[in-house]
């Protein structure tokens, strides 16, 4: 799932944004000050930045800077409407300025573009090996049989096959499946594993990486 920070300090905006692109299928985390922005951006990973420029303790173009070696793509979305603001957010390294008052259709528009410039929009179909996942319809087949999974199943497939190869620990499945903190208790999330292997037959590359956590090897 596409993961959106929005920092923007106006609580009314901040919800209307998180509302609308939850319902578009995002996860939208938010920030109402730049501080915070900064502490989330270190302890977690986003595909997007949603900035605004006038925040409390840490304004945006100074935040854009701290995000640019991250190379996350940041749209502003701010009431600085003047040609030479637009002009410095966009040679600091945004992707995008937006003047409020803005649609959310036009919104959407723009994190679309964006997403796809940076090639991070989902794919409607992912295949490898004998699998193949819808990922619009939510369905998995296996060769010709379709496979029933558990939404959480789905999830926890859908998240080892967007990283083939690349070992995931055990804090970050939790936080992208279950979006919670991971406690120490594995066994929820071995008992998945192991229902995933049965169930599409994964026994020899669905992988368990000793004291780290899985790597799905294709």
């Amino acid at each position: 799932m596409i993961r959106i920070l929005i920092v923007e300090d106006e609580k009314a905006i901040s919800d209307l944004i998180h509302m609308n692109l939850t319902d578009a299928g995002y996860h939208c985390t938010c920030a109402l000050d730049g501080m915070t922005a900064c502490d989330l951006l270190e302890e977690n990973t986003y595909d997007l930045v949603l900035l605004d420029i006038m925040l409390p303790e840490v304004d945006g173009y100074e935040l854009l800077e701290y995000i640019r070696p991250m190379e996350i793509p940041v749209i502003f979305i701010t009431a600085k409407a003047g040609l030479e603001d637009r002009v410095r957010g966009l040679n600091l390294g945004a992707e995008d300025y937006i003047i409020k008052p803005f649609e959310i259709v036009e919104l959407l528009a723009r994190i679309k573009v964006v997403l796809r410039r940076y090639h991070k929009l989902e794919e409607s179909h992912i295949q490898f090996r004998h699998i193949s996942i819808d990922t619009e319809n939510r369905k998995v087949r296996k060769e010709q049989t379709e496979i029933d999974l558990t939404p959480k199943e789905f999830e926890l497939l859908l998240l080892f096959a967007r990283n083939p190869n690349i070992t995931l620990f055990r804090d970050k499945i939790y936080e992208n499946v279950w979006e919670t903190d991971f406690t120490g208790d594995t066994r929820t999330l071995d008992l998945h594993v192991q229902r995933l292997r049965k169930k599409l037959g994964l026994e020899d590359c669905l992988k368990t990486i000793y004291r780290c956590g899985y790597r799905l090897e294709v």
